[in-house]
């Protein structure tokens, strides 16, 4: 007997091929071209097949913010609808299920055709707050558990008021709990878990600090009994085997299918048992969208593709972002504008922001909220925090990090933040200071100059400072900071603070001030 498993991980609300940078593109992911990747091994299966989706699916594209917080419905039925026409055994929440508040995030599960699993998410009474902790699943003659986990990690990044009466319990914790319980009641243990691996896996060194936020490679070394392995969450391109478990993770905007083969066999007490095992990805490239997805998308792709075509303001001078790296050592355009936005909206006159990856291109001589959405691509709301001269040293020396000085005299990217996972939305590039950052310095000690109104910053010294939510509660292990040091919050998305912006200023500069240098001396 033969068990497929079919997995997709972080679709993000991608449903068409396309990032949205253009009208009708053709590009190689989508939840539609997973979908016929997904019919098309169904069909081919010699045996029986197991499909989940494993989180972060209704947060991440322009279209996914549209429903959540332009459309009148403010309903993420008709995106969850996807899900159920590709039609998943089960589903895990992923951390950004919770971007839009617990109301929403009920209502995407209520419109679900499949159960959703989290055993280590838990309510006031210690029970799983979300669905079931785990449902087995009898095809073939065989019984199969499906274990739901979700990152622990989610209180360092998400609104305080998005997760109130939540407790995320480690998931290797929880894990051990369930795992011996299921081999009992079934034939297979399968573990979906949103989140990945904090150490390399074939020789288990750290590749990150070990906050929890990745538990992937203890999970699988240390709780026994896991038959197969759904990881996600860092977007990573992962089928192997570790500790003899197959263990897959299959990108990003469903760009991979994830495929795990079990051989089983019955044994003399008449439970079947993993003879042998195979992880692969499936590209989706290539496929064609399923018709049924698209079809089912039409109307509400035609009024995104209208609201991100609308004019918002114009550029006078060059806002466009030819090399996002160079942006990031010298002040670019755009990032000025991002400052001045922030620090507009919350009266501020320091701010902190991040070019959050390598695809936003910046803006041309029309802006359009296609243009925002695809250049700011979260849907952060802002905070002050009001932190120490010695706590925004230490913020600006952890952002230094993402430089190293290279043999040839240039400056080039300190790998940690490109693998195994890219982080550039973990480098800050501020506004209403000046400093300096000398990559030939050890890390930690690479602010050679800081002032602010012209003069040095003291430890003890005290300021108010603009960043987004994700950071201000110290996301990207910035512990320096924390929800308790947040003053007052803008509770609009940044997407619609843009917009407001430039419906106050139609006409902006591109221009800089060159607050910050970036040196190799």
């Amino acid at each position: 007997m033969k068990l497929t498993i079919l997995a997709t991980s972080d679709m993000h609300g991608y449903i068409k091929p396309s990032n949205f940078g253009a009208k009708d593109q053709d590009m190689p992911f989508g939840s539609a071209k997973a979908a016929t990747i997904i019919k098309e091994k169904k069909a081919a299966a010699d045996g029986p097949v197991l499909t989940i989706e494993n989180g972060d699916f209704i947060q991440g594209s322009p279209l996914s913010y549209y429903i959540a917080r332009r459309r009148k419905t403010n309903n993420p039925a008709e995106l969850i609808n996807v899900l159920n026409l590709i039609d998943y055994d089960a589903g895990v929440l992923g951390n950004h299920e919770f971007n839009y508040g617990k109301d929403y995030l009920q209502q995407a599960i209520s419109a679900t055709n499949h159960p959703i699993l989290a055993a280590n998410i838990v309510n006031e009474e210690g029970k799983p707050a979300f669905g079931k902790a785990y449902e087995i699943f009898e095809k073939d003659g065989i019984k199969i558990a499906v274990l739901g986990l979700t990152t622990q990690y989610i209180p360092n990044w998400e609104h305080p008021n998005h997760i109130e009466g939540l407790t995320f319990k480690s998931i290797v914790d929880t894990a051990e709990e369930y795992v011996p319980k299921l081999r009992e009641l079934a034939d297979v243990v399968v573990v979906s878990y949103h989140g990945g691996f904090e150490k390399e896996l074939t020789t288990g060194e750290p590749t990150e600090a070990l906050t929890g936020e990745n538990e992937g490679y203890q999970l699988a070394t240390q709780v026994a009994g896991i038959d197969a392995l759904i990881t996600g969450h860092q977007h990573r391109v992962i089928a192997t085997t570790l500790n003899g478990i197959p263990v897959i993770q299959p990108g990003y905007r469903g760009e991979y299918v994830g495929e795990i083969t079990l051989n089983l066999e019955e044994n003399a007490q008449g439970k079947y048992e993993v003879t042998a095992s195979e992880a692969q990805l499936v590209e989706t490239g290539k496929a064609v969208p399923e018709a049924t997805v698209l079809a089912s998308l039409t109307e509400l792709s035609e009024e995104v593709e209208e609201w991100l075509d609308q004019p918002l303001g114009k550029v006078e001078g060059d806002m466009t972002i030819q090399d996002a790296n160079q942006a990031r050592l010298k002040e670019h355009p755009y990032v000025e504008f991002i400052q001045k936005v922030q620090m507009a909206a919350t009266g501020t006159d320091i701010s902190g922001t991040a070019l959050f990856n390598n695809e936003g291109k910046g803006f041309g001589s029309i802006i359009t909220m296609r243009d925002v959405v695809t250049n700011y691509i979260y849907p952060n709301t802002l905070a002050v925090l009001r932190i120490s001269g010695e706590d925004l040293k230490a913020a600006l020396e952890q952002s230094a990090a993402f430089f190293q000085a290279e043999a040839d005299g240039t400056i080039g990217i300190n790998p940690q933040f490109v693998e195994p996972k890219p982080q550039y939305y973990n480098y800050d590039m501020y506004e209403g200071i000046e400093y300096t950052i000398n990559v030939k310095q050890p890390i930690g000690k690479r602010i050679t100059t800081l002032l602010y109104k012209g003069k040095p910053v003291h430890a003890a010294d005290c300021f108010e400072v603009t960043a987004n939510q994700y950071r201000a509660v110290g996301g990207g292990n910035y512990a320096m900071y924390t929800a308790d040091k947040i003053i007052r919050e803008v509770q609009k998305d940044m997407t619609e603070l843009i917009a407001d912006y430039l419906a106050e200023h139609p006409i902006i500069k591109a221009e800089t001030n060159d607050n910050f240098k970036v040196i190799a001396e």
